[in-house]
């Protein structure tokens, strides 16, 4: 089956830099649209950011301008680097790949925290 390995994550003091990647496998798999999200506590799942394996990307409204999602499709991984961090970015960051194999279905990564310290 599918397996996304993430790392990545940790304490980052506010305006600092986060790097995060994201490995997917799956034999006889093809990986569509891949990126991240995350959950903060008492709130719900949003995007951060997502690539599609054309290169075309989306961002969340709250991390646009500081935030690059890229992708190596030869390794089947993405990387997402923000800056110009906030307390408010704290959450748990999960990565999500669409992957095909006689249809498209998501998968999720079991998560990495990302505290930002004020």
């Amino acid at each position: 089956q599918v397996q996304l390995m993430e790392s990545g994550g940790g304490l980052v003091q506010a305006g600092g830099f986060l790097r995060l990647s994201c490995t997917a496998s799956g034999s006889g798999f093809r990986f569509n649209d891949m990126g991240w999200y995350r959950q903060a506590p008492g709130k719900q799942r949003e995007l951060v950011a997502s690539i599609s394996n054309g290169g075309s990307t989306s961002y969340g409204d709250s991390v646009k301008g500081r935030c690059t999602i890229s992708r190596d499709n030869a390794k089947n991984t993405v990387y997402l680097e923000m800056n110009s961090l906030k307390p408010e970015d704290t959450a748990a960051y999960f990565c999500n790949a669409k992957a095909w194999r006689w249809y498209e279905r998501d998968y999720w990564g079991q998560g990495t925290q990302v505290t930002v310290s004020s």
